[in-house]
């Protein structure tokens, strides 16, 4: 083994030995293997390529905003007209429920992270609890309408709503649940003035690289509409290997390798004859499709729960609001607090994050039961 190969592999060996989530899945799989032997094309066909391919994609396309330094000069502009950081933060909360709610939830967490983080560097405020409060934020912001998250696109096409019925029958719990997490907001970050540390220096931008990495996002979500994000993600990937190598290495693959896995492993738990039993059990708890929903989603993720569930009841909205809830509480209740704790880079985050996000969940589900 040449000595060029050992550090590589001793950084790999050292990453998936701190990535508890992943490690938790990979050792998870042969014990799913066995109880639930599954031809190796058959573990292929448990992936979501569409949602894996659009994650790929929109990774390398965020990025590229970050590496292009614009993200670093808003970030410059904004603070000086935010007079305290609760102000910083609830304009950030609200910008990020609104944009949740038009081009969905994890789309919103990728082009607000990199903001983030450069707000972070530049103003030398520990960003940690602000990335936890987008995830909060975008969970409910993506709520309300039927294109905000993955969840609420499949329950609409099932429950034969059209878009503004879905809407309007969504809109008391998500309005809710974002008033919940701005007033927690105000008691989670304080009023001192925030003042710019690290100035940027805007020699080393790329107006190129911004101008086309931004316009590569509306036509990478149109892709995605069209079920195209297979293809979108390969054309992305060809370009920035051949423009901009750097975008394609800095990139966190393990990210993509998890959650395949994740696909996999819930794939094969969904199979098992002691889940479906649950599902039978959960659809007797009081208010059953809420109840049931909230509580499933934060073993399997609320986009799994609403997949299983659908096919136990037709109460629409106790489910869609049910697997809303359950994306707050534990991380994987949802793919949007994966993808900010793993793209946030911030040590002992995982920890924080449910600090504040399991009294989210006790208090978001005693909400939905009082507006049910």
């Amino acid at each position: 083994m040449s000595l060029v190969s050992m550090p590589l592999i001793r950084r790999v060996l050292s990453r998936l030995t701190e990535d508890y989530l992943l490690l938790a899945l990979l050792l998870l799989l042969p014990l799913l293997l066995w109880s639930q032997p599954t031809r190796p094309l058959g573990l292929v066909t448990l992936v979501d390529w569409q949602t894996v391919t659009a994650l790929a994609g929109l990774m390398m396309l965020s990025r590229a905003l970050e590496d292009s330094g614009y993200l670093a000069r808003f970030a410059a502009w904004l603070l000086p007209r935010c007079h305290s950081e609760r102000m910083l933060v609830l304009l950030m909360l609200l910008f990020a429920a609104l944009l949740s709610a038009i081009v969905t939830n994890d789309v919103a967490l990728f082009i607000l992270l990199p903001v983030t983080l450069t707000i972070g560097r530049l103003t030398g405020v520990a960003m940690g609890r602000l990335i936890i409060f987008l995830a909060l934020a975008v969970n409910a912001g993506s709520a309300l309408t039927p294109i905000g998250n993955p969840q609420n696109l499949l329950l609409w096409q099932a429950s034969g709503y059209n878009f503004w019925q879905f809407t309007l029958m969504m809109a008391p719990l998500a309005l809710s649940l974002l008033l919940l997490i701005l007033l927690l907001s105000g008691v989670a970050f304080g009023s001192h003035k925030l003042s710019i540390a690290v100035p940027h220096s805007n020699s080393d931008d790329n107006r190129r690289l911004f101008g086309w990495s931004l316009a590569g996002y509306p036509l990478f979500i149109l892709a995605m509409e069209y079920q195209l994000a297979p293809e979108a993600a390969l054309v992305v990937l060809l370009a920035y290997a051949l423009f901009k190598r750097r975008v394609v290495m800095e990139i966190d693959w393990l990210l993509l390798l998890a959650f395949m896995l994740m696909f996999i492993d819930l794939g094969l738990l969904a199979q098992l004859p002691f889940l479906q039993r649950l599902g039978a059990q959960l659809m007797a708890l009081p208010d059953a499709s809420y109840t049931g929903a909230a509580l499933l989603s934060q073993l399997i993720s609320n986009v799994p729960a609403a997949i299983f569930l659908q096919h136990f009841t037709d109460d629409w909205r106790g489910l869609s609001w049910g697997v809303s809830v359950g994306g707050f509480g534990l991380a994987i209740g949802s793919l949007a607090n994966l993808i900010a704790l793993r793209l946030s880079r911030q040590p002992g985050l995982w920890r924080e994050f449910h600090y504040w996000s399991l009294p989210v969940f006790l208090l978001s589900l005693l909400l939905g039961w009082l507006l049910l």
